[in-house]
């Protein structure tokens, strides 16, 4: 796969995820308490994914491309962190949890890859 075919994937993928994200955090929203705060919080981050690779195809510079990727690969972990944390208080049915976690685990290691190749490629 070439490097213009795998970032126009991971975009499609960013953007499905915020997509499920958003579903879920409406869910989120309808409880009371602790729940709100939580999923406001996954929220800002399961969607920040895709507008910081969005962001990166218009880069100025390569150190612009890195850097909206290496955003993109932070709110990804920190989706990832808030997701646990709903699943451990209780508060993220498995079901949820089993299709969320792998699905942020796997844009994590493909950002991760193509902020590795874009460090490697040779500079123009």
């Amino acid at each position: 796969m070439d490097s213009k075919a795998k970032y126009r994937d991971i975009k499609e993928r960013t953007f499905e995820f915020a997509v499920e994200i958003v579903k879920f955090c409406r869910l989120l929203d309808e409880k009371p308490g602790v729940n709100r705060a939580l999923g406001r919080q996954l929220l800002r981050s399961g969607t920040s994914i895709g507008a910081n690779v969005e962001e990166a195809q218009a880069g100025q510079s390569r150190a612009d491309f890195i850097s909206k990727y290496s955003t993109a690969l932070k709110e990804a972990r920190e989706s990832i962190y808030w997701l646990r944390l709903l699943y451990a208080s209780g508060d993220l049915v498995g079901g949820q949890f089993k299709s969320l976690v792998p699905e942020a685990e796997e844009i994590s290691r493909v950002i991760g890859t193509i902020i590795i190749n874009a460090k490697k490629s040779p500079k123009h």
